[in-house]
């Protein structure tokens, strides 16, 4: 099962991985959050929109 992980970096932003059954990282935050909270809104976004969003190839 894959896991999403909202942790505090040495900056002292938050930031989130999610990370497959095995450990890997297979998405991250592109930036650092400024709350802990920020952070928790930016995973509820990829789990709202993930299954259903488009895949642009390019």
């Amino acid at each position: 099962m894959a896991t999403f992980k909202i942790y505090s970096d040495r900056a002292g932003e938050y930031r989130w991985t999610l990370r497959s059954a095995n450990g890997k990282t297979v998405a991250d935050s592109a930036e650092g959050y400024t709350s802990r909270q920020g952070a928790r809104d930016g995973v509820a976004f990829v789990k709202a929109n993930a299954a259903t969003a488009n895949v642009e190839e390019v």
